[in-house]
């Protein structure tokens, strides 16, 4: 008998390639999917899960559009990277809104800031590289970086010091494999927002020890209060040549479904992004594109519009968490999200149930009063709980007053 041949003896029943198979599913769009099905069939369902302003686009963006569709010029493709004039729309804007001076070659116009966030670090990561992940963190930046070949090293900060970690943190998870480490002000799912001398401190380490920084700032223009938007490449100038900043026109102008995010980053690291993009995608969307460069040209007055309908719920709704007796929210100074610590309410009697998991009690929370949360479980944080408030002043009322009535209960 011959001896069988390594195709021979290789496994035939795995459908699906390991790298994809162990991707998880994004579980905010799982949340927001559910939540719909269950509208669609007539339960009154409120939905917390989604991160997107429940805003329309604004009507000079929309008429944009309208009017790209009936421009021939726009029905062909065009330069993988972007539109040349959209690029340098970005880089002015970006020149306007952080201070941060870039050139219109620095700039890869992408499908959303996810490919955004996947395609930058695809380009920067080695197998094996390691990348920094301050916790609580969107559910997408772990999964990115390793399908890009990294391995996510997550350094968790909790509600004692509004779920910002410090640079001792940081030090103390770098290695010699060590590349990246990610840098989110304003933060999903938290709404933390760190100040300029937490932002130049952290700038200071990456630069001291040779590190990349990819930095997401799509939350920019949504802060509250006292706090203010620091760039990181801005506050630390010398972190320009391994700094990697992410953006997009979803939050600032309710455009998520228009999908148009972009990379600023040094030129031969966005030149390697747009030969990924050119065989992945190849252009975005030229209406789309066209779309965002109205809303980057544009004024502010629709995002000031959103950002004061946005403070007041913030305002509500961490109230009104706080009145539940075992729940913990500290105030979130930007985006539009409120993570309060549930561990309070763990174990504890509902209903005859005793969720031992934050998993366990959004399970609840949705089947016993229809409102759908997000556990955090999906940002790395088990015991919490994430809402966001990009929804109606009645419905955000509602849907809390609900969660207070049924936690009440909680023996």
């Amino acid at each position: 008998m011959t001896a069988a041949t390594p195709q021979e003896t290789a496994p035939t029943d795995r459908r699906v390639s390991t790298r994809v198979g162990s991707i998880s599913e994004s579980a905010t769009l799982a949340v927001d999917a559910k939540a719909k099905a269950l509208k669609a069939a007539g339960r009154p369902v409120i939905g917390f899960g989604a991160g997107e302003p429940d805003f329309p686009t604004p009507d000079y963006i929309v008429e944009a559009a309208v009017e790209a569709c009936r421009d021939p010029k726009n029905h062909r493709y065009t330069p993988a990277g972007g539109l040349p004039e959209l690029k340098a729309a970005i880089a002015a804007k970006t020149l306007r809104d952080s201070g941060y001076e870039v050139e219109a070659s620095q700039v890869l116009i992408t499908n959303g800031g996810k490919q955004a966030i996947y395609e930058a670090f695809a380009a920067i990561l080695d197998p094996g590289d390691e990348v920094i992940v301050p916790a609580p963190y969107w559910t997408t930046y772990p999964e990115s970086i390793r399908l890009a070949g990294g391995v996510p090293v997550p350094v968790v900060a909790d509600e004692t010091t509004g779920y910002r970690v410090s640079v001792e943190q940081l030090e103390a998870a770098r290695t010699d494999r060590t590349k990246v480490v990610l840098f989110v002000s304003p933060s999903n799912p938290t709404g933390a927002v760190y100040s300029r001398q937490q932002v130049e401190a952290v700038g200071r380490w990456a630069v001291e020890h040779g590190l990349w920084v990819l930095t997401d700032e799509i939350y920019e223009h949504l802060v509250y209060g006292d706090a203010e938007f620091h760039s990181l490449p801005v506050v630390v100038p010398e972190l320009r040549d391994k700094c990697v900043v992410v953006n997009g026109v979803a939050k600032t102008y309710a455009m998520t479904g228009w999908r148009v995010g972009w990379v600023v980053g040094p030129k031969d690291v966005v030149k390697a992004a747009t030969n990924l993009q050119s065989h992945a995608t190849s252009n975005v969307s030229n209406v789309a594109q066209r779309a965002a460069l109205a809303a980057v040209s544009g004024e502010l007055d629709a995002v000031a519009a959103m950002r004061e309908a946005f403070d007041r719920r913030r305002k509500t709704i961490v109230r009104m968490l706080n009145e539940i007796e075992g729940v913990e929210c500290p105030v979130p100074e930007g985006a539009f999200y409120a993570y309060p610590s549930v561990k309070g309410l763990l174990g504890k009697e509902i209903r005859g149930r005793r969720p031992a998991t934050s998993v366990e009690l959004a399970e609840l929370i949705l089947e016993e009063v229809e409102v759908a949360v997000v556990p955090g479980e999906a940002f790395g944080t088990p015991g919490y709980l994430r809402l966001s408030y990009a929804l109606g002043d009645e419905d955000l009322a509602e849907g809390v007053g609900r969660m207070q009535k049924l936690l009440a209960e909680a023996r």
